[in-house]
């Protein structure tokens, strides 16, 4: 089962990098992945049993994921400092950008559920 989660995990990395190379340059290929992935889960309806045990294997790991990023920022910290607010701007706006999607999305969803309860 785990096998099963994993392999269609890395096919959908490899599909979005794929395209990355062919089509989209300015997406990197394992986010063109996880959209694919999310459509390919939305249209389905459900998870399953070994995408869901493979992703809850992999997230054991995630604070290994996160010691990179935390050496690099003490590595590299006079020149985060020099280019301060350049990068807290841009954080900034992500952020808040980030916020109106998700908000958006979650009214859609909430919408297209409650449609789907009244059409039953």
């Amino acid at each position: 089962m785990l096998l099963r989660g994993l392999t269609w995990l890395i096919l959908f990395q490899l599909l979005g990098t794929g395209l990355n190379v062919l089509i989209l340059h300015m997406i990197p290929g394992p986010i063109i992945g996880l959209v694919l992935l999310l459509v390919f889960l939305l249209l389905r309806g459900e998870v399953g049993e070994p995408i869901s045990q493979a992703a809850s294997s992999l997230l054991r790991y995630l604070p290994l994921l996160l010691v990179p990023p935390a050496v690099g920022v003490m590595a590299y910290g006079r020149q985060l400092l020099a280019d301060f607010w350049p990068l807290a701007g841009a954080l900034v706006l992500s952020l808040l950008l980030s916020f109106l999607f998700a908000g958006w999305l979650m009214q859609t969803l909430i919408e297209r559920q409650r449609r789907r309860k009244e059409g039953l």
